[in-house]
């Protein structure tokens, strides 16, 4: 690996490019395709990662009413709604492009069993104070239904996000995924290497699955505009954190940049 490492370094240089490991994954199975990625491997630098399409996953995390519409959960607990609904839009034009790729589309929802038994004490606890007696499992006054909990029509993901045939939705307990979902396994055997991430909140839920994913080695991009937080100042220090030591928990793009990669190169391709 050492050796192949060092390749990587010395094309990098060349090429200001992390290349599909060909070595480690095989042959292409789709197309290759490269992204322009921003402040790598330093701030003010531009660099480009290359992906196979066919073992790349587009991950729309969390968009779901409890977390950008109105008598959600996010609503009550007094966050100002538009900081996570402008993500819509970006996430809206990236689907469009996609759709019709071979590019895989993977959608996560936080919620929990109807009981609760899959909701640890203390969130519970912290939810209802912060919400002012209306927590997890609550309904709020004029509510869609009780909060973060699975089958009520606010935990499901917004319509103009919502999934079509064909996309993939993995329910998740936690902040994260790989820790109480099977999204591993469902990436595994999509056989996916490349990640595209997108979703709120930044700084909780986003950013959680993309460290979980980086440390089991998947190449994980974040689209900038794709994701949003109930606090802009946490998300501007979520997307900088990505961007130390060279990217430590992988790149950071955007929506227009990714959406015109693929249109360059993916556009006659039929899923």
């Amino acid at each position: 690996m050492l050796e192949q490492v060092q390749k990587a370094y010395e094309r990098f240089k060349e090429t200001k490019t992390f290349e599909f490991p060909t070595w480690l994954y095989g042959s292409p199975k789709g197309k290759l395709f490269k992204l322009e990625v921003e402040d790598c491997p330093r701030f003010g630098n531009t660099a480009y990662v290359e992906f196979d399409s066919l073992r790349t996953a587009f991950l729309v995390i969390d968009m779901q009413v409890d977390f950008c519409g109105e008598k959600g959960y996010v609503d009550v607990m007094g966050y100002d709604l538009s900081l996570t609904a402008a993500t819509i839009k970006p996430i809206e034009s990236v689907l469009n492009c996609v759709r019709g790729t071979d590019i895989k589309v993977i959608y996560t929802r936080e919620g929990h069993e109807p009981d609760l038994s899959d909701a640890p004490f203390n969130k519970v606890l912290r939810s209802k104070i912060i919400g002012d007696g209306v927590g997890i499992g609550d309904i709020p006054p004029n509510g869609l239904g009780r909060l973060l909990v699975r089958g009520q029509k606010n935990w499901d993901i917004v319509n103009e996000l919502h999934p079509i045939e064909g996309e993939y939705i993995v329910d998740k307990a936690g902040k994260g995924a790989f820790g109480s979902s099977t999204i591993h396994i469902v990436l595994k055997n999509l056989g996916v290497t490349h990640l595209v991430l997108s979703g709120i909140t930044t700084d909780v839920c986003v950013h959680t699955i993309m460290r979980e994913a980086n440390d089991y080695g998947y190449w994980c991009v974040l689209l900038g505009d794709c994701t949003g937080a109930t606090d802009y100042g946490n998300y501007q220090s979520s997307i900088r954190s990505i961007k130390m030591q060279g990217g430590v928990f992988g790149w950071v793009s955007d929506s227009q940049r990714f959406v015109q990669a693929v249109n360059a190169n993916l556009k006659l391709l039929a899923r």
